[in-house]
């Protein structure tokens, strides 16, 4: 029997939270083959998502900001809607900000609804609030069936506890891996007892950043072990764009012996250090380079490739976590 078949039969699926929906452990993250990062044709997206599906994975991550809408909706064309469950985020924060983000990614995916929609990036009590005119229209939305779940996104511990706290929240998207790197106020403990609490609270939970925006690569073994092994959590979502990454990533999250040429394919792959553009240019990335690969230049932050090692530290120093390895 091929690893294909046993794929498409044992792939665990999980109601996420009290939400209703069912999905697969593994999300694809479709950030990492957008615009932002690999920029792939949008036959190549499509074909990756068709790919997931093959493999088991129903469950798919979007946002406004990636600019992946395009992918999804070549993918639903081609075939059932109902096998997808997408989530997408947004920054909307009142009405008219909100209602301009629905139409969006109702129309650029093509689809009627939208399983979850969530506020990207939430900080607190406090933004929770600032945001609350939106969370009141997608509300309305969700009692007309136009939206399954909603949800927010978070790096902070305290959005956790205030999402928690709300009854419009179904799920959270927090930021969590081994070496608790991202979380921007408290530590790794902390996180995980507050989605802990989150998770007994009923909400779906789904972790995002499980390889740390891919600093933490050289230790993916370490990362995997740690997402798979807690048990406060539905999904995680991993950013993939690769027909090979799809088929390691099922492989290890369904316990299945990853075969050494897969392993060899991926370890050859081919990474670069991405500065995403929201960068304010604080510096903490160019204090911390031990090998003198990051300088500010120009109005930006230049990387010098031909001594970046890609250990990845340069991304435990920065604020707004906008270093990645792509």
């Amino acid at each position: 029997m091929s690893a294909n078949i046993l794929l498409e039969i044992f792939m665990q699926l999980n109601y996420l939270g009290n939400t209703g929906l069912k999905v697969s452990r593994l999300c694809l993250g479709t950030l990492s083959m957008g615009p932002l990062q690999a920029n792939l044709s949008i036959k190549e997206g499509t074909h990756l998502i068709l790919e997931a599906l093959k493999n088991g994975i129903n469950f798919f991550d979007t946002a406004e900001l990636y600019q992946t809408y395009p992918y999804l909706r070549s993918a639903i064309e081609k075939t059932k809607r109902e096998k997808l469950v997408i989530s997408t985020k947004s920054y909307a924060y009142d009405e008219e900000t909100a209602k301009r983000s629905l139409d969006k990614a109702l129309t650029e995916m093509h689809t009627d609804y939208i399983d979850i929609f969530s506020l990207h990036e939430q900080e607190s009590p406090e933004t929770l609030r600032g945001h609350l005119k939106a969370l009141e229209y997608f509300y309305k939305m969700k009692e007309k069936g136009i939206i399954k779940a909603l949800g927010l996104s978070t790096h902070h511990i305290s959005a956790v506890l205030a999402g928690i706290q709300s009854p419009l929240i179904d799920v959270i998207h927090p930021i969590i891996n081994y070496k608790g790197l991202g979380i921007q106020d408290g530590s790794i403990s902390e996180m995980e007892e507050a989605v802990k609490k989150a998770y007994y609270a009923g909400k779906g939970i789904y972790a995002m950043k499980i390889l740390g925006g891919g600093n933490l690569l050289n230790r993916s073994d370490e990362c995997f072990n740690y997402i798979l092994n807690f048990k406060y959590m539905h999904a995680a979502a991993v950013g993939m764009r690769t027909i090979d990454e799809i088929k390691v990533n099922t492989m290890i999250f369904e316990n299945i012996p990853v075969p050494d040429t897969l392993k060899k394919s991926i370890s050859e792959t081919q990474r670069r250090l991405l500065i995403d553009f929201w960068c304010e240019l604080c510096g903490e990335c160019v204090r911390h380079c031990s090998h003198n690969a990051l300088k500010i230049s120009g109005g930006k932050v230049v990387v010098d490739t031909s001594k970046c090692v890609l250990c990845g530290y340069c991304g435990f120093w920065c604020p707004q976590f906008c270093i990645k390895i792509v």
